[in-house]
C-alpha cells in the first residue's frame, strides 16, 4: 500500500509541469517570437523592431509595396511612437523607432501592422493574415548598440545579397540618412517624410563611435 501511495504522489507532482515539446508551436519553419511580457521601455532608449511577413506572400522589395510601407510608417508615427529609420526586405521589415514607453510601442506597432496589412491586402487583392506573429523588439541602451542597429537596418539588404550598389538601398530610409561617412551624398535629404530622432542616443550619441561608412556590412544587432 505504501508503494502505491508513493507512485500516486509522484504522478501528481509531474502533472502540469514543464514537459518536452509542450507549449505553443511555431508557425511555419521559424519559431515564433516569445509571448513573454515585454521589457520596460524608457523614452530615452530607441528600439530595434522587426516584423516578419507570412510565408508564401509576394516580395516587399517592389516600388508599389515600398511606397505603401513608407507612407504607413509616416502616417503611423506620432508623439508617443515614431519610426525613424527602416529597411524593407523580401519577407520582413526592420525599423529603428522611438516610443514613450512599452505600452505606446505596443499600441503603435499594433496600429502600424494593421495599417500595413490592410494596404497590402488591397494592393495584392487578397484577404487573410499578413503578419502571423508578434513583432520582435530589442531596446538599444548604448551609443554603440544604436550604431550597430543603424548599420544592421540601413545595410540589411547587403547582408542578404539583395543590394550591391555603392549607393544607399532605395528600399530603405538610407537615401535620407545623414550619418554617412566621407563625401557620400544624401540624394533625397530634402524628401524625408519620417520624423527625425529626438532621443540623444539616436540623434547624437551613436556618432561618438564614428559615422557609418557606406561599405560597412551588418553584424548581429
Amino acid at each position: 500500500m505504501k508503494k502505491k501511495a508513493r507512485q500516486r504522489e509522484l504522478w501528481f507532482v509531474n502533472w502540469g509541469g514543464r514537459r518536452r515539446g509542450a507549449g505553443r508551436k511555431p508557425k511555419g519553419e521559424r519559431a515564433g517570437v516569445s509571448h513573454a511580457k515585454r521589457a520596460k521601455l524608457a523614452a530615452r532608449f530607441p528600439v530595434l523592431v522587426t516584423m516578419r511577413l507570412r510565408a508564401g506572400l509576394r516580395s516587399l522589395r517592389a516600388d508599389d509595396t515600398h511606397a505603401l510601407l513608407k507612407e504607413a510608417f509616416a502616417a503611423g508615427s506620432h508623439e508617443r511612437f515614431r519610426v525613424i529609420e527602416f529597411s524593407v526586405q523580401s519577407n520582413h521589415v526592420h525599423m529603428v523607432a522611438e516610443s514613450s514607453d512599452e505600452r505606446a510601442l505596443a499600441r503603435g506597432m499594433m496600429g502600424l501592422s494593421t495599417r500595413i496589412a490592410r494596404g497590402l491586402n488591397r494592393l495584392w487583392r487578397r484577404v487573410g493574415n499578413v503578419f502571423p506573429d508578434r513583432y520582435h523588439s530589442r531596446i538599444l541602451q548604448t551609443p554603440r548598440a544604436v550604431r550597430t542597429a543603424l548599420i544592421y537596418v540601413l545595410q540589411n539588404a547587403r547582408k542578404h545579397g539583395a543590394w550591391r550598389a555603392l549607393v544607399p538601398d532605395v528600399y530603405s530610409s538610407a537615401p535620407w540618412f545623414e550619418g554617412w561617412k566621407g563625401n557620400h551624398e544624401v540624394a533625397e535629404s530634402n524628401a524625408r517624410i519620417l520624423p527625425r530622432a529626438r532621443t540623444w542616443l539616436l540623434s547624437i550619441g551613436w556618432r561618438r563611435h564614428g559615422l557609418i561608412d557606406p561599405r560597412e556590412t551588418p553584424v548581429a544587432a
